[in-house]
């Protein structure tokens, strides 16, 4: 590479990519982003931030506009349906540790238009939406990527390069970085229907909810003029036919039986990983968010885990811009690789497993311990810093050079 542009190439305009882009821009860093989608997604993503996340996005003045989009869920709560039964914590516990004490449920893609629109009124070419990226390169002096928009190959070269293209990241194969975990042998069949009053049906009902039940355990989260669940399949059920119009009426009229319709408004099904890249970074190359770890939707830790990366790693690379060692990348691993690992996967894989339980007694073993647990302010304090994810992120920031 014998001419290297002065700009940082981000590779995937999700909430991840984007809010390292935007506070790169922020502090006058000039960004490309490059997604191949030709627009922003729209569909079933991610819905739920929690009180870190909203204090970085308050830090690049973002949170007030997710905030007004979204819905504010002070307490979360694990249910047993058919008795009533419930765990409920509440997060105003979290008050004096971080400027927003409970969940915020927003749908991902109020983020993603916001921030590409405030990124393009910085600069008209910082987002190039239908870019899809085919190869990259790298050496000591700069980064390289090719690039197809449908009507012919480019190159754009960079200082330093960021992969937030998510699960099947080209940054990572291109790297040759293993990416190893696990696979759930279930699917995650997720619906969202109009607003209907749950909460008039079942006592105390929270705006987040996990719920087990004896015909198929689900979550059941309140997002503005909507509430989306996550659908474990019954057993004996191909996962497919779970998404049928009759199945999710079946599904809906199981919470609450009425004679009209529910509105069925999206649906879809995924396949959940639980993964970990060897390295999030190799020389001027760093990832972020899924293309660095996956894991298990239940307790909403994904994109938060991602902006947490993004937020860090746009943090190194100011520093790195204005004359640090590029071996802050290495810091940058050293200190989100193990949170990824040690928080978030085994939180997730938690959440999953107690959500697959079917026998009830174990299911009212695992509710005495959770109501022990919220009702003990000091043990509720411990584990909501933990869920949160307040914990991981102090945990990181004390990893020193």
């Amino acid at each position: 590479m014998t001419k290297i542009d002065d700009r940082i190439l981000i590779v995937g305009a999700g909430p991840v990519g984007l809010t390292c882009a935007y506070s790169l821009a922020l502090a006058g860093i000039p960004v490309t982003v490059l997604e191949r989608e030709p627009d922003v997604p729209v569909d079933l993503r991610a819905t739920t931030w929690h009180p870190p996340s909203l204090d970085f996005m308050d830090d690049l003045g973002v949170a007030d506009h997710l905030i007004a989009h979204g819905h504010q869920a002070p307490t979360w709560q694990q249910r047993i349906k058919e008795t009533g039964e419930r765990a409920v914590f509440d997060l105003g516990i979290l008050r004096g540790e971080t400027r927003h004490p409970y969940r915020l449920q927003c749908e991902q893609v109020h983020a993603v238009r916001f921030l590409t629109e405030r990124l393009l009124e910085i600069d008209p070419s910082s987002v190039r939406f239908g870019a899809t990226v085919s190869s990259i390169g790298h050496d000591e002096t700069g980064v390289s990527v090719t690039v197809d928009r449908g009507d012919g190959y480019t190159e754009l070269t960079g200082r330093y390069l960021v992969g937030a293209d998510g699960a099947h990241s080209i940054v990572r194969k291109t790297l040759g970085l293993e990416f190893t975990g696990k696979t759930y042998e279930t699917l995650l069949l997720v619906a969202t229907i109009g607003d209907f009053p749950f909460e008039d049906h079942h006592e105390d009902l929270s705006d987040v909810n996990y719920v087990w039940s004896d015909e198929g355990s689900f979550s059941l989260l309140r997002v503005p003029g909507k509430w989306r669940s996550g659908i474990r399949p019954r057993p004996g059920r191909p996962p497919e036919d779970s998404l049928t119009d009759e199945a999710l009426q079946e599904h809906f009229n199981a919470i609450v039986p009425r004679e009209d319709a529910y509105d069925v408004q999206a649906r879809g099904m995924y396949r959940v990983h639980q993964r970990v890249t060897e390295r999030f970074s190799v020389g001027r190359v760093a990832l972020a968010g899924d293309a660095a770890h996956l894991n298990s939707p239940n307790g909403g830790m994904g994109m938060n885990c991602g902006i947490h990366d993004a937020v860090n790693l746009a943090d190194k690379l100011k520093q790195i811009w204005h004359g640090g060692s590029v071996e802050l990348l290495d810091l940058y691993d050293r200190q989100r690789r193990p949170v990824a690992t040690k928080y978030v996967n085994e939180h997730a894989d938690k959440n999953h497993r107690r959500m697959q339980v079917r026998d009830r007694d174990e299911r009212q073993a695992i509710l005495a311990d959770l109501q022990e647990t919220a009702a003990d302010p000091e043990k509720a304090k411990a584990f909501l810093m933990r869920s949160s994810m307040i914990a991981g992120v102090r945990e990181a920031a004390a990893v020193g050079p």
